[in-house]
């Protein structure tokens, strides 16, 4: 291949990058998203609440690695704040 057809090829697949990228957008930044859990706030919250109660009884060893990587992410957090 000489280096035009690499020119040629390099900006087609570029541009197939970013209409891939722009429907992604559409699926994962917007605004339904945000309007849908600010409208729907408490069946959210009770929908984990009833997540959370079923782990306790079914699989507790899951539930506490949540909880042991929640309390390093607030850690690491305090850290870089502080820091």
């Amino acid at each position: 291949m000489n280096l035009e057809e690499l020119k040629k090829e390099n900006e087609i697949l570029k541009q197939t990058i970013i209409n891939l990228e722009a429907k992604l957008k559409k699926y994962t930044n917007s605004g339904s998203h945000k309007d849908y859990y600010e409208q729907h706030k408490d069946e959210v919250k009770a929908k984990g609440k009833s997540y959370i109660e079923k782990l306790k009884v079914e699989d507790p060893e899951k539930l506490k690695a949540y909880w042991k990587k929640a309390y390093e992410k607030r850690k690491l957090k305090q850290n870089n704040i502080i820091s």
